[in-house]
């Protein structure tokens, strides 16, 4: 697989790829999209044992084993098992992704991501206030108000260095295309060139991912694929499992 169709299949992960070229007003793009509203509440639930397990399997079990787990449910974010190592574990949902996306209310999303102490403390904070003023029934304007104002009066807290995540579980369901699926780590930092991390160069294993960019949320994420599952078993290319040219 070269380099340039590499960094498509990564875009694709979480559904962030932008997949109706310049950006256009929210509801212009949604008129085309599969997912053009949110589905009933009980579609993005789960059972809880079943989203405790997906969601440790975002990282090796010799991280997430005694990490904090977070499951959601009908207002937000609930912790369901508490930690000792400062990670925290739990399961995207496809409104993670910029708000003008087409998959935005996708919801057979589901991403289990294990955060690294610095993330959980700053990125995820942010993530869960979405998830609460999605599930209040806020419009996609009122959330990134919401949003920018919990940011200018310091209710959000700035990102800390360091701040990184695990999806390496074989369990997630990333994108409708191909194989559904990529194990990957992510890094988040402040908005900045993606030449500075040599992001989508010819060769380059690194990705700018557009999930944040400054819409609102004041950071860039860069991911680069892994060659395993947190499991430790090898990950196949889309080709290889002869996925790559089919979409569900």
């Amino acid at each position: 697989m070269n380099a340039k169709k590499l960094a498509v299949i990564i875009l694709l992960l979480c559904a962030l790829l932008p997949m109706l070229g310049w950006p256009r007003p929210i509801e212009a793009r949604e008129d085309k999209s599969p997912y053009p509203k949110m589905a009933p509440l009980e579609q993005y639930l789960m059972d809880r044992d079943a989203e405790i397990a997906l969601a440790r399997s975002a990282a090796p079990e010799s991280i997430s084993r005694d990490a904090t787990v977070t499951v959601l449910g009908r207002q937000g974010y609930e912790t369901a098992v508490q930690g000792k190592n400062g990670f925290v574990c739990n399961v995207d949902r496809a409104w993670t992704q910029l708000f003008d996306q087409p998959t935005f209310w996708n919801p057979k999303i589901r991403g289990a991501v294990c955060y690294n102490p610095p993330a959980a403390r700053s990125v995820l904070p942010v993530l869960d206030l979405r998830a609460r003023l999605i599930l209040a029934g806020l419009s996609k304007e009122e959330i990134i108000a919401r949003i920018k104002a919990a940011y200018a009066k310091n209710e959000l807290p700035p990102l800390e260095p360091g701040s990184m995540s695990f999806m390496m579980s074989k369990g997630s369901y990333l994108t409708d295309d191909g194989c559904h699926n990529m194990s990957h780590v992510m890094f988040y930092t402040p908005l900045m060139d993606g030449a500075n991390w040599g992001a989508d160069l010819p060769h380059s294993p690194v990705s700018l991912l557009p999930q944040f960019q400054g819409a609102p949320e004041p950071m860039d994420l860069f991911i680069i694929a892994t060659r395993q599952w947190s499991d430790g078993t090898p990950q196949l290319s889309w080709a290889q499992q002869g996925c790559a040219d089919h979409t569900h």
